[in-house]
């Protein structure tokens, strides 16, 4: 059994056949999928998935490329809606400073110090994005965690090596996307096999970053397999020992899946 620990099934590319997408997941060893907010105002979008789905959990917060859009939601508004028993996570949030016309970064880093705090009160796992921003989410991540500790991954993983290891450091895990299938993804493979095997959790990020060899394709959740058996071969585990560690992981982070959300693995 697998987990697609970050995807997006809100997306229009999903809307004309997620009765398939799911069933192809489940054809693929997919069993469980988190799909992601990226805005706390589509909140009832999200509990609506997975309310519908027995195969869907959800999280609530606000994308850094929505920061713009959401600079000033309370720690109050995302800690009420985690109480949604489906809501098993809060983001994803974090700081993205790829693109020029992005929220300025001192908007960014106060949303993602929310959702921080959020993710302090309620004790459940916060999902990080971070993107050419590594020595930023470093001292933010360092600073925030010397205030009280939290939960959090640092999913879609593709930077340095420093920040895998400060995050490992500070008690995060670290998920790995279809990138790290690609043919030139070494270094990013290397870090995955420096990260602890009790820390490393598998995602797809679709629609976004299908993995070899669909590469170009419209990414789901299915295609999480084709990430574990790559991922199980850098490091040299057996693929099922590999899906069920990276099941495991997942339900010790995201530990809400138990009883509080009415059912377990």
């Amino acid at each position: 059994m697998l987990i697609d620990s970050h995807c997006h099934l809100d997306f229009p590319d999903f809307a004309e056949d997620l009765p398939g997408v799911i069933a192809r997941a489940r054809a693929a060893g997919v069993t469980r999928m988190l799909t992601i907010s990226t805005r706390v105002a589509k909140a009832r979008t999200y509990e609506a998935l997975s309310e519908a789905h027995p195969e869907i959990w959800h999280t609530v917060g606000t994308h850094p490329h929505g920061a713009g859009e959401e600079p000033d939601v309370p720690a109050a508004e995302i800690v009420a809606l985690t109480r949604h028993p489906r809501c098993i996570g809060i983001g994803e949030a974090g700081l993205d400073y790829h693109y020029e016309d992005a929220a300025p970064e001192a908007v960014q880093e106060r949303v993602f110090r929310t959702h921080i705090a959020a993710a302090r009160e309620t004790g459940l796992p916060l999902v990080i994005h971070s993107r050419d921003a590594d020595a930023h989410m470093e001292a933010v991540l360092v600073d925030e965690m010397g205030q009280g500790a939290f939960k959090a991954v640092l999913h879609c993983f593709s930077s340095g090596a420093r920040l895998a290891q400060v995050g490992v450091e500070l008690g995060l895990f670290v998920s790995f996307s279809g990138i790290v299938t690609f043919r030139r993804s070494h270094d990013l493979r290397a870090i995955a096999a420096a990260t602890p095997r009790d820390r490393i959790l598998v995602e797809t990020d679709a629609p976004f970053l299908a993995p070899e060899p669909y590469r170009g394709r419209t990414n789901e959740p299915a295609y999480t397999a084709d990430t574990a058996r790559s991922l199980a071969k850098a490091l040299d585990i057996p693929f099922d020992a590999f899906a069920a560690l990276t099941t495991d992981n997942f339900h010790r982070l995201f530990d809400k899946t138990g009883a509080a959300a009415g059912e377990g693995a």
